[in-house]
């Protein structure tokens, strides 16, 4: 291996762990993006459960 083909693999090498660093980063923030997403679904599913009662619970 040549000098300049090690150095072309450190960098390679740099490089993803740079890459792989922001994707984990990402998936940190995506992963706090869905709990807030289902906390907001579950909000305004309670709010329409108390607004409209359920149709086919009757009188029971």
């Amino acid at each position: 291996m040549t000098d300049e083909e090690a150095q072309a693999l450190r960098r390679e090498n740099d490089y993803l762990k740079r890459r792989n660093a922001q994707l984990q980063d990402d998936v940190t923030s995506l992963g706090g993006q869905v709990l807030r997403m289902q906390q907001e679904l579950e909000r305004m599913h309670g709010r329409r459960a108390a607004i409209s009662p359920d149709p086919l619970a009757g009188g029971r």
